[in-house]
């Protein structure tokens, strides 16, 4: 309605949000079923998985909004202020309010943070379509759209890369990331009677 690249990107980037905390949901449930004697460590890598997936989707997003912004900042369209601006604080308000709830949740899991980062980036996507709006109705800016438009599409690319690269490390049974290997097995070696440690 208000023909913003900018609102049409934070609103995208807010579905796929949707989508990933239902993702989110249904693996946290899968991850706490019981081990069984074919899955002995359980459903707990689900959540890993689910935040794989919300990576990948969030990488997609990227691309379609950076390809629609180039295409808009050589002919900027009109935009209509009024409702950009409304669902922008609309939007804003949501992503607080939901932020909040799983603000301190987040250090639990990486399926929980990764919804977290989702509505943090959503945030501040919902700031930039405001500084667009305000820029465009007071100044004529119209280049503001496709500018606030390409910053949404960095937020979600920084997030989805953070992401993507830990569950992927997490997959493929790398070390957590605040261990460091080498003086693990320094240590272990140091101990009387151990003569190597391996895997």
């Amino acid at each position: 309605v208000s023909g913003s690249l900018a609102l049409l990107a934070d609103a995208g980037h807010m579905v796929t949000d949707a989508l990933a905390l239902a993702l989110s949901l249904f693996a946290a449930w899968m991850a706490a079923r019981p081990a069984t004697p074919e899955k002995t460590y359980g459903y707990y890598r689900t959540e890993i998985l689910a935040a794989l997936v919300n990576g990948i989707l969030l990488c997609l997003l990227v691309m379609w909004i950076g390809v629609r912004a180039l295409q808009r900042l050589q002919h900027p369209p009109e935009v209509l202020t009024g409702p950009m601006l409304v669902a922008a604080v609309l939007g804003l308000i949501a992503n607080l309010v939901s932020g909040q709830i799983l603000f301190r949740a987040r250090v639990q899991s990486l399926n929980v943070h990764s919804a977290w980062l989702h509505v943090l980036s959503d945030a501040l996507g919902s700031c930039g379509v405001i500084v667009a709006g305000v820029l465009i109705r007071f100044k004529g800016w119209r280049l503001a759209d496709p500018v606030a438009s390409l910053f949404i599409g960095l937020l979600i690319a920084v997030n989805s890369w953070m992401l993507v690269k830990r569950a992927v490390n997490i997959l493929l049974e790398g070390a957590p990331t605040h261990l460091s290997t080498l003086q693990l097995v320094k240590a272990l070696r140091g101990i009387d009677g151990v003569t190597d440690v391996h895997d």
